[in-house]
C-alpha cells in the first residue's frame, strides 16, 4: 500500500483541494483508494469531495478506539475510492493521545488488504501528530504556494519534519537522545536544537553515539518529501520552490522532489460550490490536467520507500519548470479562446485583472513585512 500523507505549513495554500482531487483521479486510474481526512478540529474534506455531511467520522473511532473502525469508512459514487470522514464538532480530536494516536496508525496501516494507495489530508501546521502521521511515509507531499509566507512555512514544516524524525529515532537513554535535550535545554526551549543545522549536529553523533547516526541516516536517506506549488500566476512562481530545495540541502541535509504546479483557476470556486470535485466537474481545465500529472508522476512510482539519485531529483525541478510553461501557454491560449467566443467578455477579463492586481497588492505588503521582520531579526544577531 502506497501511504501519501499531504501537509502544508500553513492553511490556504489548497491541501484539501489536491488530496480529494488526487484521490479521485488515482481511483479514475484503477487503484483501490481510500481518502482520509485528518485534519482535526477543522474537518472539511467532505466538501470539497461532493460527500454529504458524515454521520460518524474519525472523532467516533477515536473517542472509542475499541470500536469497529470500518465503521467510519464509507463508500463514496466514485468507483474505487472509499473516504474516512473527519469530525470537527467533537471537541479534543486535533490533540490526540499517545494511544488515541497508535490506535489511528494501527488502523490505517491494517487498510493495506484491500488498498493500493492511502492518501492522507493532514492539518496544517507543525503539531506532534501532523509530524507523525506525515513520517508514516517517505513520500509524503508539502503543498505551498509563491506567497513568501507560505513558503517559509513549508520550510519550517520540512524542518520540524526531520527533527521529529530524528528525536523518534533516538531512543531515550542513547548518547544521541542526551545530546538533542542538552542542546534543547541550553536553547532555552524545544526550538533550541532547530538554531543548529543537521549537518552541523551529525558530525557530533557519529562521534558519540554511531549506532543512532546509522539508523538516522539510513531513515533520511529514504525520506524525500515532495512538493507541489499551488495558486500560481505565471511560470516564475514556480521557481519558489529552489528557495526550499537549497535551505532544505544547506540546513536539513534532506533532498526533496519537485512533484507538480498547479495554476490558480477560479473554476474552482464553481466546482466547489457544486461539491463535485474538479477533475469530474472539468477533467479539461488546466487545474485538473496539473492534478492529473501530478497523479500520473505517483502512480509511475507507487512503492512507499525508494531512493531517488540526485540527478532524478534535480530532473524533477527541471520537469516542473518546463511544465508550468507549458501550463501557462494553454492558460492564455484558453482566455483568447473564450473572448473569440463570447464566453468571456473584456469586462470579465478587466474585472478579473483588477482582483489580481489586488492580490498582487496583498503579496507585495506581505512581503514587505516579512523583509521588516528578517531584517529585525539578522540585526538582532537571529539565526535561521
Amino acid at each position: 500500500m502506497c501511504i501519501i500523507p499531504i501537509a502544508s505549513g500553513k492553511g490556504g495554500v489548497g491541501k484539501s483541494l489536491l488530496a480529494a482531487n488526487l484521490a479521485v483521479a488515482c481511483a479514475q486510474a484503477g487503484k483501490r483508494v481510500v481518502l482520509a481526512d485528518l485534519d482535526l478540529g477543522a474537518s472539511n474534506l467532505h466538501l470539497v469531495l461532493g460527500y454529504q455531511s458524515p454521520k460518524a467520522g474519525i472523532g467516533s473511532f477515536l473517542n472509542n478506539i475499541q470500536s469497529d473502525f470500518s465503521l467510519v469508512i464509507a463508500e463514496t459514487d466514485i468507483p474505487g475510492l472509499r473516504f474516512i470522514p473527519g469530525d470537527q464538532e467533537i471537541p479534543g480530536t486535533a490533540n490526540l493521545k499517545p494511544i488515541q494516536r497508535n490506535a489511528l496508525v494501527r488502523k490505517l496501516l491494517a487498510l493495506k488488504t484491500d488498498t493500493d494507495i492511502l492518501i492522507i489530508d493532514l492539518g496544517a501546521g507543525t503539531h506532534q501528530s501532523i509530524l507523525d502521521f506525515f513520517l508514516l511515509s517517505g513520500q509524503g507531499i508539502v503543498v505551498t504556494s509563491p506567497a513568501v509566507t507560505a513558503v517559509l512555512n513549508a520550510y519550517v514544516f520540512l524542518k520540524n519534519a526531520v527533527f521529529r524524525l530524528m528525536y523518534t529515532l533516538f531512543a531515550k537513554g542513547s548518547e544521541a537522545n542526551a545530546y538533542l535535550e542538552k542542546i534543547r535545554k541550553e536553547g532555552g526551549g524545544a526550538a533550541g536544537a532547530n538554531k543548529l543545522y543537521i549537518p552541523r549536529l551529525l558530525p557530533e553523533i557519529q562521534k558519540i553515539d554511531p549506532v543512532s547516526y546509522k539508523k538516522f541516516v539510513e531513515h533520511l536517506e529514504h525520506f524525500h518529501p515532495r512538493l507541489v506549488t499551488n495558486m500560481l500566476e505565471d511560470p516564475k512562481e514556480a521557481e519558489v520552490a529552489m528557495k526550499i530545495r537549497r535551505s532544505c540541502s544547506e540546513y536539513l541535509a534532506l533532498k526533496i522532489e519537485y512533484l507538480g504546479i498547479i495554476y490558480r483557476d477560479s473554476i474552482q470556486n464553481i466546482s466547489l460550490s457544486s461539491r463535485v470535485p474538479i477533475v469530474i466537474y472539468k477533467p479539461a481545465s488546466i487545474l485538473s490536467q496539473g492534478i492529473y500529472r501530478i497523479a500520473d508522476k505517483i502512480l509511475q512510482s507507487s512503492e512507499d520507500q525508494f531512493v531517488l539519485s540526485d540527478q532524478e531529483l534535480a530532473g524533477s525541478f527541471q520537469e516542473t519548470g518546463m511544465e508550468a510553461e507549458i501550463d501557462f501557454e494553454n492558460k492564455m491560449e484558453y482566455v483568447e479562446d473564450l473572448l473569440h467566443t463570447g464566453a468571456l467578455t473584456q469586462g470579465d477579463l478587466i474585472e478579473t485583472v483588477k482582483s489580481q492586481q489586488f492580490e498582487i497588492s496583498k503579496l507585495k505588503k506581505e512581503n514587505n513585512f516579512i523583509k521588516l521582520k528578517l531584517s529585525k531579526a539578522i540585526t538582532q544577531g537571529f539565526k535561521p
